[in-house]
């Protein structure tokens, strides 16, 4: 499969929700860097922010764009609460090895209701 096939994939199993079903994606030493937060490394560590985010809000992804450039492809999205952002995901070997997305945080915190950092 290429690149963007793998993300068209990642995109319908990050909708679902399930942890386990998302995780299948990615290489065991795989880092997932979300610019709002520290990067998140190791396929177990992944695997648990994504359980834990996955419980803590409704994340829907709807994608605007999907771009693919050798063994990277490039995901823009937007979700039905206004929220919008940007992924970029490393791929090799049919799995993910490391992923940096862009978005903002104090929107996603405040359309969720979650609670906002103290300083």
């Amino acid at each position: 499969m290429s690149p963007k096939e793998i993300l068209q994939q990642w995109v319908e199993a990050f909708n679902s929700g399930d942890a386990d079903r998302i995780i299948q994606f990615y290489a065991e030493d795989a880092v997932n860097h979300q610019v709002a937060n520290e990067p998140v490394a190791g396929k177990e560590t992944i695997h648990q922010m994504f359980s834990d985010e996955f419980a803590q809000a409704e994340m829907v992804c709807i994608v605007e764009n999907i771009f693919e450039d050798g063994d990277w492809a490039m995901l823009e999205w937007k979700d039905p609460l206004g929220l919008r952002g940007c992924g970029f995901f490393h791929i090799q070997n049919g799995k993910i090895v490391f992923q940096r997305g862009y978005w903002d945080k104090l929107t996603f915190l405040r359309i969720h209701d979650l609670p906002l950092p103290s300083n």
